[in-house]
């Protein structure tokens, strides 16, 4: 079982070895304006998946998979030597579609502010179904009512209360 701090740090070498072969040393016209994101190995060091976005069309996006298989010889023995293991790992490329996923998520947010600016809208010009007291205070209403009756019978008895 291999340490996973290990694992991690040929993970991360992976990716830096990668993105420098591909910058400095491979010359295939095909290969476009490419950005190594990320690289993952499996525990025993023999498979790494190396992940990429290309700038542009779906065009350009299938023209760096192509000149990426083709380099992916070279690139392969030079991750091998760089490392230092006794197999060098097979390299598998995915196009990594984080862009399409942003693009996603900024429709869904713009979504959500124009359906949180209608309900605003709607909420505006908008007034409560009942009254604006909807709680009963006549029960109060009355006593005091009662208490005026019995000031006015006293006034009109004899003007002081008994």
């Amino acid at each position: 079982m291999t340490d996973p701090a290990k694992v991690r740090r040929h993970a991360e070498r992976v990716r830096e070895l990668v993105a420098s072969v591909v910058r400095t040393q491979i010359k295939d016209p095909r290969l476009g304006m490419i950005t190594i994101t990320d690289a993952r190995i499996t525990a025993d060091l023999r498979d790494a998946t190396v992940f990429y976005t290309v700038l542009g069309d779906s065009a350009e996006q299938a023209s760096t998979a192509a000149a990426l298989e083709s380099a992916k010889g070279m690139l392969r023995s030079t991750v091998g030597k760089a490392l230092g293991l006794r197999h060098s790992p097979t390299l598998t490329f995915v196009l990594d579609n984080v862009q399409d996923q942003v693009k996603h998520i900024d429709d869904l947010l713009a979504a959500a502010r124009s359906a949180d600016a209608e309900v605003q809208r709607r909420a505006a010009g908008a007034q409560y179904a009942g009254d604006a007291q909807p709680y009963r205070v006549e029960a109060d209403d009355e006593d005091d009512d009662v208490d005026q009756d019995d000031v006015d019978e006293d006034d009109a008895v004899g003007g002081e209360r008994r």
